[in-house]
């Protein structure tokens, strides 16, 4: 099965023929392979460049300058993360790439900073201001692209508009950095290893290298081949979780390039508040089909998920 193109301009159209057509490809999308590519997303291609371009100033940093905001330094899991600090397939080789991660911005002394000190909390900034008016710039508009797609699998699921949105007051979605040098050798060919998601929904600007493959239904490794301007989407254990397996979760991997190609991606992890209770939606639970999953509090469940993926997370 190839993975899908959805209309972000269709899923919000004033017309109803219009929207509700496509968000019955939005719904056969999640229910059949869990990933898809969002089309006229509204962002301007001058700032999905303009990132790609800082991710490039940014990795091509001194080393010293890089580790000087190291992730291990962060209570809350924000910053530098160097090659080999994360192994998502804990059976193969520590996946090869560096990376930058950014949430929210609460202050130290916050009340949800004290509550949740592991993810909730400041953030450790590049140096450069170019770097983070861009980074923020992109973070904003991901946002809003992530709450008018919620609102459409919201609609697609029968249940009220805001349904899922209404859980984003105080929220830990993710921005992250990406970049995948050149294999090391031929045998490391793991950039990233075969992971699920772990929030509600992913949205990933990927360049044009390639190496995302997705695991369909039939167990088969498919190509996520770049699409310039589209954002690939896949869902998150959460909403799998809130759906009672009905929208998928599904695994992912990138393979790591055999050329001297540098490759840069850019997921956008959306992950509610930390309080938010995920129990299986009325739409997708019957008589035949009780819910799987107990009720689990969002920031618990992706808090044990970031522990057990991330060594210095265990110390």
């Amino acid at each position: 099965m190839s993975i899908p193109l959805i209309d972000l301009e269709k899923l919000t159209h004033e017309t109803e023929s219009v929207r509700s057509k496509e968000i019955k490809a939005l719904d056969k999308a999640c229910r059949e392979i869990g990933f898809f590519y969002l089309v006229n997303t509204g962002m301007p291609a001058s700032k999905m460049q303009a990132l790609m371009r800082e991710a490039k100033r940014f990795f091509a940093l001194p080393q010293a300058e890089k580790s000087a905001i190291d992730i291990t330094n962060s209570v809350n899991h924000r910053g530098y993360g160097g090659i080999g600090e994360e192994q998502l397939d804990e059976t193969g080789n520590a996946d090869w790439k560096e990376t930058f991660d950014m949430a929210l911005d609460f202050p130290s002394d916050h009340p949800l900073a004290g509550k949740y000190p592991s993810m909730y909390g400041p953030n450790q900034n590049p140096k450069d201001p170019r770097t983070l008016e861009v980074l923020q710039d992109y973070y904003v508009d991901a946002f809003e692209i992530a709450m008018k797609l919620l609102t459409a699998m919201a609609q697609a699921l029968d249940l009220k508009d805001d349904f899922f949105t209404r859980c984003f007051v105080n929220h830990v979605t993710v921005l992250r950095m990406i970049h995948y040098p050149p294999r090391p050798n031929i045998e490391h060919d793991n950039g990233a290893g075969a992971h699920t998601d772990y929030g509600c929904v992913t949205l990933l600007l990927q360049d044009q290298i390639g190496g995302l493959q997705v695991r369909n239904r039939q167990n088969e490794w498919v190509d996520a081949t770049p699409i310039e301007n589209a954002l690939v989407v896949n869902i998150g254990d959460l909403m799998q979780h809130w759906t009672n397996d009905e929208y998928v979760s599904t695994a992912h991997r990138v393979r790591a390039s055999m050329s001297d190609s540098h490759r840069y991606s850019f997921p956008f992890f959306v992950e509610p508040d930390y309080e938010t209770e995920v129990a299986c939606v009325p739409s997708c639970a019957s008589v035949d089909k009780p819910a799987k999953y107990q009720p689990i509090l969002s920031g618990d469940w992706i808090k044990a998920r970031l522990d057990a993926t991330y060594s210095y997370r265990e110390e």
